[in-house]
């Protein structure tokens, strides 16, 4: 069958070389060959031979020779060049940290659709805190320049009211705690936007059980209950001094101070200092406290307001002697918190931390003062997107009053004038003269706070110095040319 084409079935190796007018050589190597070995057909000349069934047929005297299709110089130069990449790729790795990046990144894209949830929760409360202070502008702009009279829960003229809840409590937990938001509620980074009155309340009854308050104390549990649901409905409604605050500062003393939630109880939304005194509630308490401390006194005498009603009265089961030192400690926590008395207070502790003894009364008595004075100023500790949200409300607090002020003709306070403030310039000064300064001090006694609480400080600073700059720059460019 030499004079016929071969045909290119498998079996054509064998086929063709069966005869012996084939080299023996030839055949030898081809059957050496893998099986998927590309071959050559080369005739006596040395030209190539299409493999196909149109192929000439060889002859005895005309032999094809058998070559495998060498790549070796292909697969060598595909080896270098794979060989290159994989050097490059290693080196822009080790560059670049592309590994630590991917996970970087993704733990980025984790926490950051964990926090666009969060967020979603936030702004609903800042929207309804908003909601309610365009309420109260509304309010105000519609009596004109009259004197409002104050619309406090608490009648400053009738000792005897009864301040009870306007709802009662269930006997059984309404909420359960989960382990994370037990461990976060001893952390400074805990965000306490994203909580309703009722989480809230059941986290500070966590809090009387966890610090054995409770059980030290004998308190009924149903008393408990009705005594933070009294507190929380007689805080007022303002953008700052309200519920939440009270919140936060109690967060911010859990495991140290007692009774600090009732520290801002029923504030009206002024300061001391600069309280308008053209209403008659406001009247009553200078002339009442003798412009001690008016609005800290305030709140004393509502939080015992609370507890003179059998029903609310947490310490009923509590021995008279002691309870005269409770009322002494709780008494003395809430005025230390009238930022009139701070350079004293501050002052008063640095004299003694260097030798701070905690055998000695007033050594303790001063290190709670200060410490009560630190929680309830101690937004700026925490993480920025949980504390610049507190100055927004703040500022808007002050604004507020300012703008009752002017319309009735009162002198304003420059760090409350909406025309002449803006958040950096209320920060920058207030955590560097204030916050830092007694935070540093309190580091002395206890340096382990120095990574959780001073250094966001330090950071928070900065912060606003840089928001600052960029507002000076801004001005410059938009100042008209003279």
């Amino acid at each position: 069958g030499q004079s016929q084409p071969h045909s290119l079935e498998p079996r054509y190796y064998s086929d063709v070389f069966s005869t012996s007018n084939y080299c023996p050589k030839c055949v030898l190597n081809l059957l050496c060959l893998s099986r998927n070995t590309a071959i050559l057909l080369i005739d006596s000349e040395g030209a190539l031979v299409s493999i196909d069934p149109s192929m000439p047929a060889n002859t005895p005297n005309n032999l094809y020779k058998v070559m495998p299709h060498s790549t070796n110089q292909g697969g060598e130069k595909e080896d270098m060049f794979q060989n290159v990449l994989s050097q490059v790729a290693e080196q822009f790795n080790r560059a670049f940290r592309i590994n630590e990046l991917k996970t970087e990144v993704t733990n980025r894209l984790a926490m950051l659709e964990k926090r666009v949830e969060l967020e979603g929760l936030k702004v609903v409360e800042i929207e309804k805190c908003k909601n309610d202070l365009k309420k109260l502008r509304d309010e105000m702009t519609s009596r004109g320049g009259v004197r409002m009279n104050c619309n406090c829960k608490y009648n400053f003229t009738d000792d005897g009211k009864k301040l009870s809840p306007r709802r009662d409590v269930p006997s059984y937990p309404k909420y359960t705690l989960s382990q994370e938001t037990i461990e976060a509620l001893k952390k400074p980074t805990f965000d306490v936007w994203h909580w309703e009155h009722n989480e809230m309340l059941s986290c500070l009854e966590y809090m009387y059980h966890d610090l054995g308050l409770v059980k030290e104390f004998n308190i009924n549990p149903i008393t408990l209950k009705r005594w933070l649901l009294a507190i929380q409905e007689n805080y007022r409604d303002n953008p700052f001094h309200n519920f939440r605050h009270c919140f936060c500062v109690s967060q911010m003393m859990y495991g140290m101070i007692h009774l600090s939630a009732c520290h801002d109880l029923d504030h009206p939304g002024y300061n001391n200092t600069t309280m308008p005194l053209t209403t008659l509630s406001a009247l009553l308490l200078a002339v009442r406290y003798n412009d001690i401390s008016p609005l800290e006194n305030h709140h004393c005498a509502v939080a015992f307001q609370i507890l003179s009603m059998p029903e609310c009265n947490i310490f009923a089961n509590v021995e008279p002697d002691s309870f005269k030192q409770i009322r002494q400690a709780i008494i003395t926590l809430i005025l230390a918190t009238d930022m009139a008395r701070h350079g004293e207070i501050l002052d008063s502790f640095k004299q003694k931390v260097d030798n701070f003894d905690f055998t000695n009364e007033e050594h303790v008595k001063c290190l709670k003062m200060v410490l009560i004075k630190c929680c309830d100023i101690s937004n700026e500790v925490r993480p920025t997107e949980v504390a610049e949200p507190w100055v927004d409300c703040l500022l808007e607090e002050y604004f507020m009053q300012s703008d009752r002020e002017k319309s009735e003709g009162l002198p304003v306070a420059p760090f409350m004038d909406r025309d002449k403030v803006t958040k950096p310039t209320a920060q920058i000064g207030f955590i560097k003269f204030v916050l830092i300064p007694m935070f540093e001090t309190v580091m002395k006694l206890f340096p382990q706070i120095e990574e959780i609480m001073v250094q966001p400080l330090r950071d928070s600073r900065d912060h606003y110095e840089e928001l600052k700059q960029i507002d000076d720059a801004m001005s410059e460019v938009t100042r008209p040319c003279m």
